[in-house]
């Protein structure tokens, strides 16, 4: 090599070599892979280091409850799913008339309940009362025509069947048995209240066993589920169910003043339902059971004034006979109404009847006691022992129970 060229060799090599020690001996570039220098050789890429990652911190182990409260989450989801299609929204259209008899159309509805394969469906008595026609919505949003089926009143039941029921129905409901329930339960309700379909609401059981009356008879309804579950207008008729899907009542009265739920809500049990539905289906009606007898509710203060009226009267509360009905079960037993008139201020009294204390051995001391006994206890045809007072002394009639006009 001539003089020449290694002289510019040599400056090119100073001035690489000024140019790496002002900027550090490093070349990096946003793209670069970073390189060694070899005077006379070629570039070689050298190691290049990890690039530094920032790790996630440490997720805390789950707690006790928020895992139980994950498994409640899962299974309501899951009751809601599989229960859902099952509960459709009955409308009830009817009309009245204005003050020129001209025809007014009105509309209402409620909720309700696929009982079986064939169509029927569960809901409120008050639910479908005086309906002229009667459609029923499923979740899907497949609207049919029904017609009603059986009705009770008393217990404030209900059956309708879907007109021309296709096979493609969705999977009916399971009863469950609302005796083995406890207060504290959780329970869920499902329903269309104020018409927003298939709305969901959860709560527990507040309490159970209690005496409700029926809307149109006012007759009383007993093993009723209380609870906390919201249920407002347009609920009538849905199921309540536990954490297992299976149906333990039928929603049906709240208490409230402003006709919204204030946390206090009534299900018909479901029990009642497995005693009454078959009936309705079958015959379209339920027979109640009946004693075939007037009676007068004793207190303390009337078997006092019973007692200046020289009756025998040794107990303070029961049921006194006034009159048993001629043909009935009562008069057929031999039980004994009223047999002599006492003026009592403005009224006249039949005296020395018999007085009911007790049934099966069960104590008797008023018109809901004995209503509910009869309803959930016994069916038509059962014979029951009636533990009766007569003239002071106590004794056991047995009883064949009539079906109630």
């Amino acid at each position: 090599m001539s003089e020449k060229p290694k002289k510019y060799v040599t400056r090119v090599i100073a001035l690489v070599a000024l140019l790496l020690a002002g900027l550090g001996c490093n070349l990096i570039s946003p793209t670069a892979i970073p390189i060694d220098f070899a005077i006379g050789g070629t570039a070689t890429p050298t190691g290049v280091p990890p690039t530094a990652t920032i790790a996630p911190p440490p997720v805390p182990p789950m707690s006790a409850e928020a895992e139980a409260l994950n498994l409640l989450e899962a299974q309501v989801i899951a009751v809601y799913e599989s229960v859902g299609p099952a509960v459709v929204n009955v409308t009830n259209r009817g009309y009245a008339y204005d003050m020129f008899m001209r025809p007014v159309p009105q509309e209402g509805g409620g909720s309700g309940f696929l009982i079986d394969e064939e169509g029927h469906i569960v809901t409120n008595y008050h639910v479908i009362e005086d309906a002229e026609e009667l459609l029923v919505t499923l979740a899907d949003g497949q609207v049919y025509e029904a017609r009603a089926v059986g009705a009770d009143p008393a217990n404030d039941l209900a059956v309708i069947n879907i007109v021309d029921a296709q096979e493609d129905l969705p999977e009916p409901v399971v009863l469950g048995d609302s005796d083995e329930l406890r207060v504290g339960q959780f329970v869920l309700a499902i329903g269309n209240p104020f018409g927003l379909e298939q709305t969901l609401t959860i709560g527990v059981i507040s309490a159970l066993g209690r005496v409700i009356q029926s809307p149109e008879d006012n007759r009383f309804i007993g093993e009723a589920i209380q609870t906390d579950a919201a249920i407002n207008p347009g609920n009538s008729g849905g199921p309540l169910l536990d954490l297992k899907g299976h149906v333990i009542g039928v929603n049906s009265q709240i208490i409230s003043p402003s006709r919204a739920s204030a946390g206090v809500g009534f299900a018909v049990s479901a029990n009642t339902v497995r005693r009454v539905v078959p009936e309705l289906i079958s015959r379209g009606y339920y027979p109640h059971p009946w004693l075939g007898a007037q009676m007068l509710p004793l207190t303390p203060a009337l078997a006092k004034v019973f007692r200046e009226a020289e009756m025998k009267v040794p107990v303070d509360a029961g049921l006194l006979v006034l009159d048993a009905v001629r043909g009935a079960s009562a008069e057929r037993a031999g039980i004994r109404g009223g047999r002599r008139l006492v003026q009592i201020e403005r009224f006249q009294v039949p005296l020395d009847g018999d007085i009911i204390i007790a049934i099966n051995g069960e104590p008797v001391n008023d018109f809901e006691g004995l209503t509910v006994y009869l309803e959930t206890r016994t069916r038509v045809g059962d014979t029951v022992e009636v533990t009766i007072i007569r003239d002071g002394q106590e004794q056991i009639i047995p009883v064949i129970l009539d079906e109630r006009p």
